[in-house]
């Protein structure tokens, strides 16, 4: 008798210890699945804004919903983004939701989820090499790079002004079609003088080509890439400075490819004794960098809603499981295959127009900034 509870005893402190170790990370919509999800969402990393953002987001269309849903984070580590992905498709997800660590290495990741009949939907980043995608919910990011270039043209008289190109991680599909857009409006502006290249000799060689290859932009970002490191971006952008000299300073121009990048790059050029002004592009609208704009320290900031990118992503998933088609209206290659896609428009955001993008859509509250006009 004595035998049996002792070992009655040691199962249940076996199955409380259990139970203590497992983290729950489940959210849950307007029916009654406990212990069930349907959806499975893995983002990058915790530790930027702009992914916490997209995680309030999901979770503000989720409640809306009869449906289930875990977000797992990647925390940078394609090893990761595996296990979270082998994870959600032990828990029966019938859809994965997936922003890529990185590109090509994803490709594997939701190949798991593939053979398992799951509806695969590559978000904001577009997962590339493989068959095993469904569907892509982005922002234009093409349009998104020729917006930061057109700022950049805009602002800029004469000729010979000081350019300084950055790029976010070679890694990132996302990071060719923001500098190919980009480079769709400075290239002629570059070619004709009114731009002068002073950090990438691959980019200079390459002035003369409306049009890069591949491989071409692959050289060329290898040189400014900041692979969305704030503190690479701000060692970039010393070494850059250190190189130059008086002249190649001045009035400057600054393609920085995101808002982190940008406040990194930014404060490294304020600080610069030789730098008389400077213009500096970005992307995101983080709460930092909006304050960065109205502080003038920042020139602008490419706003994606996320909460349209979010919905957008959501609803795809519940026609998904509800039997409907969801609506696309492009595609995109990712090297192997035309993936259907869903784009959400983007807006410029200066200092003349916080208020109206930001406050006034309710994005953000004025009360999270300072100096607001």
């Amino acid at each position: 008798m004595k035998k049996v509870i002792a070992l009655l005893l040691v199962l249940i402190m076996t199955m409380s210890l259990g139970a203590c170790g497992k983290e729950e990370t489940q959210t849950s919509g307007g029916g009654d699945k406990t212990g069930t999800v349907d959806v499975g969402i893995v983002l990058p990393t915790k530790d930027e804004p702009r992914w916490l953002q997209d995680q309030e987001r999901f979770e503000s269309v989720i409640a809306d919903t009869d449906y289930t849903v875990e977000v797992l984070f990647s925390q940078g580590s394609s090893a990761t983004e595996k296990t979270n992905v082998e994870t959600l498709v032990a828990k029966g997800i019938k859809v994965l939701i997936i922003c890529a660590q990185d590109a090509a290495a994803a490709a594997s990741s939701v190949e798991v989820a593939k053979e398992a009949g799951v509806t695969v939907i590559s978000y904001d980043r577009l997962i590339t090499d493989t068959e095993a995608l469904d569907y892509y919910v982005t922002f234009d990011s093409i349009a998104v790079g020729e917006a930061m270039g057109q700022y950049l043209v805009d602002n800029a008289t004469g000729s010979g002004n000081p350019l300084y190109l950055y790029a976010g991680a070679a890694t990132d599909n996302n990071a060719f079609l923001f500098f190919e857009g980009a480079w769709n409006i400075l290239q002629p502006k570059i070619a004709d003088g009114t731009f002068a290249i002073k950090n990438s000799s691959e980019a200079l060689a390459l002035a003369n080509q409306p049009t890069l290859t591949r491989e071409q932009m692959s050289a060329i970002i290898g040189q400014i890439t900041t692979n969305w490191d704030f503190n690479e971006a701000k060692s970039k952008a010393e070494a850059h400075l250190t190189s130059a000299t008086a002249a190649d300073k001045g009035k400057v121009y600054i393609l920085a490819p995101n808002d982190g990048t940008a406040r990194s790059i930014a404060d490294v050029f304020a600080a610069d004794a030789d730098v008389s002004e400077y213009f500096i592009t970005g992307q995101d609208s983080e709460i930092a960098s909006v304050q960065y704009v109205i502080d003038g320290k920042q020139s602008m900031t490419v706003f994606k809603d996320t909460r349209t990118l979010a919905a957008d992503a959501m609803n795809m998933a519940v026609d998904v499981i509800g039997g409907k088609t969801p609506a696309t209206d492009t595609t995109y290659n990712n090297g192997v295959i035309d993936v259907k896609a869903k784009q959400t428009p983007i807006v410029v955001v200066t200092k003349d127009n916080v208020n109206e993008a930001l406050i006034d859509s309710s994005y953000y509250e004025a009360s999270q900034f300072t100096g607001l006009e």
